[in-house]
């Protein structure tokens, strides 16, 4: 059986709570907006990770 439906019939005898739906809508608003800032601006190059070369690391 497909492990999607059996989780939708869960949800559908227990849906979750109010606060529970608020809180996953707000992170993805949150994940949102962050990627509408990524995109406008870009990112930024101290976030950027310098590439380490391979073999020992001293």
């Amino acid at each position: 059986m497909n492990m999607w439906l059996v989780r939708a019939s869960r949800w559908a005898r227990n849906p979750p709570s109010m606060n529970r739906v608020i809180f996953g809508a707000v992170v993805i608003a949150i994940c949102l907006v962050l990627f509408g800032i990524e995109r406008i601006w870009g990112w930024p190059e101290w976030l950027t990770p310098n590439r380490v070369p391979r073999g020992r690391v001293k």
